[in-house]
């Protein structure tokens, strides 16, 4: 019988300890963040989507973390964000307190161009998505494309595009691979501001982006026709006109394709780390995420922004990138005129 009691003596020490360093570990991995600062890299410049998202999350964000760090912006352009993902995992510190937001067509674009895009998906994790990307193509003005008919009776349909691994270059090179559409692209443009310009003095006919990041004013004074998305779903004030692109498919390659391409749509808006962060840390930044996308106050913001929230947690953001990755050769291989 004494023997069984210090065993069970044992037994209770070893658990106490046990609790204790685990409420130590979790206590330090708490107060890490204090007096802390956390970057937010956007991979463009200020103005457009990914800029605002960015920005609001960086508002917000602190609120939910224990210690409640200072969060700032860092715009880093650069090879349609390519850059920005870069920095992830070669200069920035992989201890948490950096985050980035790009464009997640260069998921699809090192599948099919792994040449072009020589990076490892594998190597960042997601915090989380903020709202799959509701993608349409439009025209402007009073004598723009107002319908897809339309654009293909026209001689030239000119877009702009910051580079080739730009969602909005995808969206107008798809419609040109995939459907023979007279779409030119311009490319160069360092985000999505510098393109609206060009667009309003008539140097392009029009844009391809997220519809909450077209100008809330061209929507309500009629200047946008959006007139094709590249999401089946489509939110509940997007029109009509812009139909979905899968109708226009003709054969089962086609379909097949624009299933690869408009893959990225999925994570539209996503929040990414290093792999290598401590797992503790990423925990709490995934925690954060989630409950941030249930702030009353966040989510009025939002709506105040015209910005939809429609979150994807880390975990199942994750799930998402393993399948793109797993795309078979043989139809990365076809996708990838299109990035050509």
């Amino acid at each position: 019988m004494k023997f069984v009691r210090n065993i069970r003596s044992l037994g209770s020490v070893t658990l106490a300890l046990g609790g204790f360093i685990w409420s130590g570990a979790a206590h330090a991995a708490d107060d890490f963040y204090k007096d802390k600062t956390v970057s937010v890299i956007v991979g463009f410049t200020p103005g457009g989507g990914y800029d605002a998202y960015g920005r609001q999350l960086a508002r917000f964000l602190a609120d939910h973390i224990p210690g409640k760090p200072t969060l700032i912006v860092q715009n880093m352009p650069g090879a349609g964000s390519l850059t920005a993902v870069r920095a992830l995992d070669a200069t920035q510190p992989k201890d948490g307190t950096v985050m980035a937001i790009f464009n997640p067509g260069l998921i699809v674009q090192s599948v099919a161009q792994p040449d072009k895009v020589p990076i490892d998906f594998r190597k960042y994790t997601f915090i989380g998505v903020v709202t799959p990307d509701f993608r349409v193509c439009y025209g402007y003005g009073a004598n723009g494309v107002k319908s897809w008919v339309d654009m293909m009776a026209r001689k030239e349909f000119i877009l702009g595009a910051t580079g080739k691994g730009s969602g909005n270059y995808v969206n107008g090179a798809t419609m040109r691979e995939v459907f023979n559409a007279p779409v030119k692209q311009i490319l160069g443009f360092p985000g999505s501001s510098e393109q609206r310009l060009a667009i309003e003095r008539g140097e392009l006919d029009g844009d391809c982006g997220s519809y909450h990041s077209i100008p809330q004013a061209w929507i309500t004074e009629g200047k946008v026709h959006p007139f094709v998305r590249f999401t089946r779903d489509k939110e509940a004030d997007m029109p009509d006109g812009a139909r979905f692109i899968e109708e226009f498919a003709t054969s089962a390659e086609q379909k097949e394709l624009l299933a690869v391409v408009n893959a990225e749509d999925e994570v539209g808006r996503p929040f990414i780390v290093s792999r290598d962060i401590p797992a503790e840390r990423l925990a709490i930044l995934r925690k954060a995420f989630d409950a941030l996308m249930k702030d009353p106050v966040f989510k009025a913001e939002m709506v105040k922004q015209y910005l939809p929230v429609h979150p994807i947690n880390g975990p199942d953001s994750d799930q998402i990138l393993a399948r793109m990755l797993k795309t078979p050769r043989d139809v990365a291989d076809r996708a990838r005129k299109i990035f050509d």
